[in-house]
């Protein structure tokens, strides 16, 4: 028995499957909008070359004196901080939780 499925596989040029392309009310219901990076944070970390915490900083429309002061350091250890392609697991939570976010919404590059 066949099943009717929405999915549709899109293969590459080498003929294996590449894509998987699904209704968007599948997608929406296994993903909630906190899990969801916006596309301005991905477009100033793909376009702009800023580190995922940058990225997010910006966006949200806070200085980075702004987010030290909430983590607790001076602006210049944060620059650094900020800087950096992939903080230690306890940087990257404290960095988060100044921003408001998931720790994993560091996570991208």
């Amino acid at each position: 028995m066949n099943a009717h499925s929405d999915v549709q596989v899109i293969n590459g040029p080498d003929g294996r499957p590449a894509f998987v392309v699904i209704p968007y009310r599948d997608y929406v219901s296994t993903h909630t909008r906190e899990d969801l990076i916006p596309h301005e944070v991905s477009g100033y970390v793909l376009v702009y070359a800023l580190s995922p915490a940058a990225a997010w900083r910006r966006h949200l429309g806070l200085t980075q004196a702004e987010v030290a002061e909430r983590i607790g350091i001076t602006q210049v250890a944060y620059a650094q901080q900020e800087k950096a392609k992939r903080p230690r697991a306890e940087t990257r939570a404290k960095i988060a939780s100044a921003l408001g976010i998931p720790p994993d919404m560091l996570d991208i590059n």
